[in-house]
């Protein structure tokens, strides 16, 4: 004869669907109370053979008769929570509570990432998971849960060829309110060594990582609040840049909103136009060798003659790059001048190639050139006198699978050939995202216009791409890209470059909001409805937030340029789209 009981249970479930099976199939009623992981109020069917002991022995079970059991902390939530089970195959690498205010000593992390730690502003829950994506491959992942969660969900991308998880923008999503993940890539490290003679790394370098990432980062968030998210985001730059639109592309339905900042794309011409520079600069110390003290300058200086006023304001920023037309012959040497006051007929050659088209034999377009007033920073990696690390990895672990490739002997016939591998379907130059844009995706993109790594003139040639299959009028109802006068690779420069675009500096000291953080901007856009006409960028003082806005700039977006209209520069309301 069965015996009816009434029963109150401490757990870690926020789900009927993960109690134990036994329990799972007593219950006669509905749980009471069993979201958030408080407590369970239920009546169980005793079969004669389970003693009320027994019972307790093995819940453990508090039997009450009607008093309810103090709420479980959300410190206590975390702690009890296990991720492993719910990704297959997976193992935990971390499952803590962090306090705001903490710093976490990342003790594991390689140290070529340069993050030894990282400051928490908000209470979460961090997990993290090794999860295989094949029989020769796995990733890496974490997931931060913030106790004040807003409903939102965000991915974030790496950089360069990094295996490196970037602590810094999941930070910034979770003290925004976001559940936010990383992963690193599918490898560990700023070298491509693992990619050799391993084309499972490649693949989840190419995509699989973001979206094995995404797909378990949505499921886990939907168990441990006990509630779908309501939208989800995508924040990157770089490579990261090339990541969010590979995945909009790719998987249409992974994220609702995507920033995507110097995006990478067309990544196997990139690398090959990054590996182009050094037979161009020829090594350190030879005859001709342009040092980096004379691109930031004696060139420098001479560009900022030429092009700084252009814009009205001369202020030691370019605005429009595309309106430089820079003719290097004005510091050519004269009589009997000599370098390093001027240029002599080789390395005048070698400036103009620089800044010129990357072309094949027939003259067709590679990869844009290099914007000019980029070259002071561009000087110390690209034009260095030494491979292009990047590039150099790239060739020897993932195009040839040869460690002794010789990057002074790269050719034409060496972009060609990756191009044609494309590694993991890496290239990333679609005519269009018909599929992300039925699914109500949104992308805002940006470019820093003295960007020091890969070229702005990419993204306005990618925008132009997007056109030919794509009227204005559509793709502006979901693809945005602004510009962003003075500033360097993804952050940094003289000019306006603080809009929200990641963790640490390029975040800190403006408020979230649509009209200058962009990610608030996306926010707004896939929520609202309201799509960014400009992005309002803050310059500190110093690069200092302690020191005062020294200026602010509305960014306009492509194909729309800046126009000074008077006064005084400084204020974003003497400047206008147009």
């Amino acid at each position: 004869m069965s015996r009816w009981i009434l029963v109150a249970i401490h757990h870690p479930w926020t789900h009927i669907s993960q109690l134990p099976g036994w329990w799972r199939s007593s219950l006669q009623h509905r749980p009471i109370t069993l979201s958030r992981g408080l407590l369970v109020l239920g009546i169980i069917a005793m079969a004669p053979c389970f003693s009320l002991l027994a019972i307790a022995a093995a819940a453990p079970l508090l039997i009450s008769s009607g008093f309810a059991a103090p709420a479980q902390t959300f410190e206590a939530k975390c702690l009890a929570f296990r991720p492993e089970n719910y990704i297959t195959n997976s193992s935990r690498t971390v499952l803590e509570y962090v306090a705001s205010g903490s710093t976490l000593a990342l003790t594991d992390n390689v140290a070529s990432c340069g993050r030894t730690s990282q400051a928490v502003a908000t209470n979460l829950c961090r997990v993290g998971l090794s999860i295989p994506t094949s029989t020769k491959s796995s990733i890496s992942f974490e997931l931060w849960l913030p106790e004040t969660w807003s409903g939102r969900f965000l991915g974030t991308g790496n950089g360069g060829i990094d295996g490196c998880l970037q602590y810094e923008g999941v930070a910034y999503a979770a003290l925004n309110g976001f559940a936010a993940f990383g992963t690193n890539n599918g490898h560990n490290g700023t070298t491509a060594i693992d990619f050799l003679n391993n084309k499972e790394v490649g693949v989840d370098f190419a995509w699989r990582s973001l979206h094995t990432g995404t797909v378990s980062g949505k499921k886990l968030t939907k168990i441990f609040y006990g509630k779908e998210q309501k939208k989800s985001y995508y924040l990157g730059c770089s490579l990261g840049g090339r990541m969010g639109l590979k995945t909009a592309d790719k998987f249409p339905n992974d994220f609702d909103g995507i920033v995507a900042g110097a995006p990478a794309v067309d990544f196997n011409n990139l690398v090959s136009w990054r590996a182009s520079f050094f037979p161009i600069t020829g090594p350190i110390g030879s005859s001709n060798f342009i040092t980096s003290a004379m691109w930031g300058g004696l060139i420098h200086n001479a560009i900022l003659a030429q092009c700084d006023h252009l814009d009205g304001v001369t202020d030691g920023i370019i605005e429009d790059p595309t309106k430089c037309n820079f003719d290097p012959s004005a510091i050519q040497c004269q009589g009997d001048a000599a370098p390093p006051t001027c240029l002599n007929a080789a390395q005048i050659s070698q400036v103009k190639k620089i800044f010129a088209p990357y072309v094949d034999a027939s003259n067709k377009i590679i990869y844009p050139g290099m914007q000019p007033g980029s070259e002071a920073l561009s000087a110390t990696r690209l034009y260095a006198g030494v491979p292009f690390a990047y590039s150099d990895e790239w060739f020897k672990y993932v195009v040839y699978s040869d460690p002794s490739w010789n990057a002074s002997t790269y050719s034409l016939s060496d972009a060609a050939e990756a191009e044609r591998l494309n590694p993991g379907d890496i290239k990333t130059y679609p005519d269009s995202f018909k599929s992300f844009a039925a699914a109500g995706g949104k992308i805002l993109s940006y470019h820093g216009q003295q960007d020091n790594q890969i070229t702005s003139f990419q993204s306005n040639r990618f925008y132009d791409h997007l056109l030919k299959k794509t009227p204005q009028s559509e793709l502006e109802k979901y693809y945005r890209t602004f510009r962003i006068s003075g500033m360097n690779h993804c952050n940094g420069g003289p000019g306006a470059w603080v809009f929200g675009q990641g963790g640490g500096a390029p975040s800190v000291g403006i408020p979230f909001e649509k009209e200058k953080n962009i990610l608030a901007a996306m926010v707004a856009w896939v929520e609202r409805g309201i799509a960014p006409e400009t992005i309002e960028g803050t310059k500190f003082t110093g690069d200092t937030v302690a020191n005062g806005v020294s200026f602010t700039r509305r960014h306009c977006r492509y194909p729309k340029k800046q126009v000074f209209t008077g006064g005084d520069h400084t204020l974003s309301t003497n400047w206008r789209c147009e």
